[in-house]
């Protein structure tokens, strides 16, 4: 499977939607620079699919916008269902960037915004969640590849 990256997001506070930011850094073992989420932990990274991000906007009752970011998520990929690889799957994003699933869905904050705001959530199902085994330099278009 081969796709791309469609958004890089990062917020610098749990629990809010992440801001995109077009190219960021990935430091190993930590996450993406500058995020809230970053640290020691099996959650350094949070994917989630456009394609998953497309059929959650057909439920969204109202006039609701959803970008990228919106749901947390600090890469956005398009061309890869992210939630049907197994824990423990690697992907390479660009040239050097290596990533493990650890997690797939999560527990549902309802406190969150996203969910606040229309009482709902696609990354409890379809949000995946890694541990940044080799970092670099990530941005919207490079190459994400299962390896």
């Amino acid at each position: 499977m081969e796709g791309k990256v469609a958004a890089v997001c990062r917020s610098v506070k749990k629990g809010t939607v992440k801001k995109e930011i077009k190219k960021g850094k990935i430091i190993e073992g930590f996450g993406l620079k500058g995020d809230a989420h970053g640290g020691d932990w099996h959650r350094q990274i949070s994917l989630l699919a456009k394609e998953s991000i497309d059929k959650f906007k057909n439920k969204v009752k109202g006039n609701y916008e959803l970008n990228f970011g919106d749901f947390a998520e600090n890469i956005t990929t398009q061309g890869v269902e992210l939630h049907n690889l197994p824990i423990g799957s690697k992907i390479e994003i660009g040239e050097k960037i290596v990533l493990e699933i650890t997690q797939i869905g999560k527990e549902c904050h309802h406190d969150c915004e996203i969910y606040q705001e229309i009482g709902n959530c696609i990354m409890p199902k379809e949000g995946i969640f890694a541990k940044v085994l080799n970092g670099g330099e990530i941005e919207v278009g490079d190459n994400v590849i299962m390896i």
